[in-house]
């Protein structure tokens, strides 16, 4: 990115870079999944749709449950809030995936103790949350709550998975938080530069939490 660009203070999107091809955030989301494809089978839950347990999991799916908050949400298999101990049933599923879903919860521990709870033994939560990100302008602004950083969800997730059975990746450097910030998209941005970790910019936090 140019001096200039970096100098700016309008980014190139205002829609994450959705509206320019790719969001640069997507490519850490699926390599962490497409790192862990192997735990998405038997009987799968996604947040919102189940695009990702198609593409990641494939045949191995045998069945799939999709949780929305909105009744009329095309696909939806179960309604409710994640936070309800009522919504989802316990010792379900083999596999839950929740990409950037945790920091529209306030109440985040409760979320992620009726996560666990709705795991069968050996059962395996794929989660991401957003670090360093712009902030919704649209549908989710009124309930963008949190940003975490690794020790913060290491720590949330620590209370309920044996830390055994819980590992973390975060994904990011100063470029791909640079330029997710700005809204640049995949397509515009050197992929390579992308490959190198720095904790200090967390664009994604990643934990595979194993009941």
């Amino acid at each position: 990115m140019s001096v200039g660009r970096l100098a700016s203070t309008v980014p190139l999107s205002a829609e994450f870079g959705f509206d320019r091809g790719t969001p640069v955030d997507r490519h850490y989301i699926e390599a962490f999944l497409a790192a862990n494809a192997a735990d998405i089978r038997g009987r799968v839950l996604e947040i919102g749709d189940d695009s990702y347990s198609r593409q990641f999991g494939g045949k191995r799916v045998t069945q799939q449950d999709v949780l929305h908050v909105d009744p009329d949400h095309p696909g939806a298999t179960i309604i409710g809030d994640l936070c309800d101990p009522s919504v989802l049933p316990s010792a379900a599923f083999d596999c839950m995936i929740l990409t950037q879903t945790l920091h529209l919860i306030f109440d985040m521990g409760q979320a992620v103790a009726q996560i666990r709870r709705a795991l069968r033994p050996a059962g395996v939560a794929l989660i991401t949350v957003p670090g360093i990100t712009p902030i919704d302008r649209g549908e989710w602004n009124a309930t963008w709550y949190w940003s975490l950083t690794g020790p913060a969800l290491q720590r949330l997730l620590s209370d309920r998975f044996e830390p055994g059975k819980l590992t973390l990746q975060v994904y990011g450097n100063l470029y791909s938080a640079s330029a997710f910030l700005h809204g640049a998209a995949l397509e515009e941005v050197s992929r390579a530069k992308l490959e190198t970790y720095d904790p200090a910019y967390p664009v994604i936090v990643a934990a595979r939490a194993e009941a």
